[in-house]
């Protein structure tokens, strides 16, 4: 697994939790290019993202459309869209219509993951079994 932060202050949590880290910043999409090397899923976040109200909407609108523009002709099989925490209704209803324009246009399947960011043992669930479906992975089996 490979999690993006933008700074480096965050890396040993990463790092210990099994993950390689990738310094990157979704306001400049092109510093996730080579995050998205041999990755099967992407997982976009930043439903809890801080800053202006126009930054934030710029995640969920057309910083999104960019970084679904660059999983075209990858190796990313889908994207888990995380829509719900602070960013806001409008903002993750904004993110929503980018992914089903990329499934129209591109055919980059997606799934939601809208549990509460702040219940961590629900949002992982909920996580695991979207992914788990992007990925074809059947709960009765092993993985």
């Amino acid at each position: 697994m490979r999690a993006v932060t933008r700074t480096n202050a965050v890396r040993p949590a990463i790092e210990e939790a099994g993950a390689e880290c990738w310094i990157g910043d979704p306001d400049v999409v092109g510093t996730l290019r080579y995050a998205l090397e041999n990755v099967t899923v992407v997982v976009w976040a930043l439903g809890t993202a801080a800053g202006s109200p126009e930054a934030v909407a710029a995640l969920h609108g057309s910083r999104l459309e960019m970084m679904l523009g660059r999983v075209t002709d990858s190796t990313v099989r889908g994207v888990v869209y995380e829509a719900a925490g602070t960013a806001g209704p409008a903002a993750f209803e904004a993110g929503r219509a980018e992914l089903e324009r990329a499934r129209r246009t591109n055919e980059i399947p997606f799934a939601v993951v809208d549990a509460d960011p702040g219940d961590e043992r629900a949002w992982v669930a909920a996580a695991r079994d979207v992914i788990d479906g992007l990925i074809g992975v059947r709960r009765d089996s092993p993985v």
